[in-house]
């Protein structure tokens, strides 16, 4: 049965405050997952020691990774991820719209990869919006849109998931959910999923979005000494199968 998360791994800089590749590595490995989407990911960053974050991690785990830099500044990139052990194809990478450039907020971005999962194509896309409500509104329209949801290829089954920076009660969440559907809703057992912060995870601010074709089979936030640590987030783990 097929294991995909997501992870906001803060740059794997830990609550502890020490920057840590290995650690959010190992936490990851421990959860087993198939398929992984990051998010706030360095990529030769002088403040992560110029480590290329998201290859290091695909090392340890033995996986091969992609990667989308939202914000590139000279040398040094920051964005999200996907790695997995299945056979896979990038399909699309790219900027999601922001606001007026002289608010200075930060640029996101979204990755979108094919995996085959036993002879099933499964369209996996990763983002991670914005802060600013306005802005998460127009980054969620356009995730909904034919530039990426309604794309011609985008055929199901497909999962979208990441950091929305967005609750259950809010716009950005019902447009998504208008789409795909909340893999929350259709897990058969109630497990935490709270992810944010990692020490206190009130907060449901990662989600996964499933098309028709994804049977969740389960759904959880793991909460343990290395979850509470590695990152401020928690991992959202979704187990599923693929077919009708």
């Amino acid at each position: 049965m097929p294991r995909i998360l997501t992870y906001n791994i803060h740059r794997c800089v830990g609550v502890d405050r020490k920057l840590d590749v290995g650690r959010v590595a190992a936490t990851i490995a421990a959860l087993e997952p198939d398929i992984v989407a990051l998010q706030e990911v360095d990529v030769g960053r002088a403040r992560s020691n110029g480590v290329d974050q998201a290859h290091e991690i695909a090392q340890r785990l033995k996986m091969t990774s992609h990667f989308n830099a939202a914000m590139t500044v000279e040398e040094e990139q920051y964005g999200d991820a996907i790695l997995t052990c299945y056979p896979e194809r990038v399909v699309k990478a790219g900027g999601l719209p922001g606001l007026n450039p002289r608010l200075r907020l930060e640029p996101r971005g979204a990755l979108w990869i094919e995996i085959e999962i036993h002879g099933v194509k499964v369209q996996i896309i990763n983002t991670h919006l914005g802060l600013v409500a306005r802005e998460q509104q127009r980054q969620a329209t356009a995730l909904a849109s034919h530039e990426w949801l309604r794309h011609d290829q985008c055929k199901t089954p497909a999962i979208l998931l990441g950091d929305f920076n967005a609750t259950m009660a809010s716009v950005v969440y019902r447009t998504l959910a208008a789409r795909l559907k909340d893999a929350r809703r259709l897990t058969p057992s109630s497990q935490p999923t709270g992810t944010f912060p990692s020490r206190f995870p009130f907060l449901r601010i990662d989600h996964v979005f499933v098309s028709d074709g994804i049977q969740v089979t389960g759904m959880n936030a793991p909460y343990d000494p290395s979850t509470r640590l590695a990152s401020d987030h928690l991992p959202l783990v979704m187990d599923f199968n693929v077919g009708a």
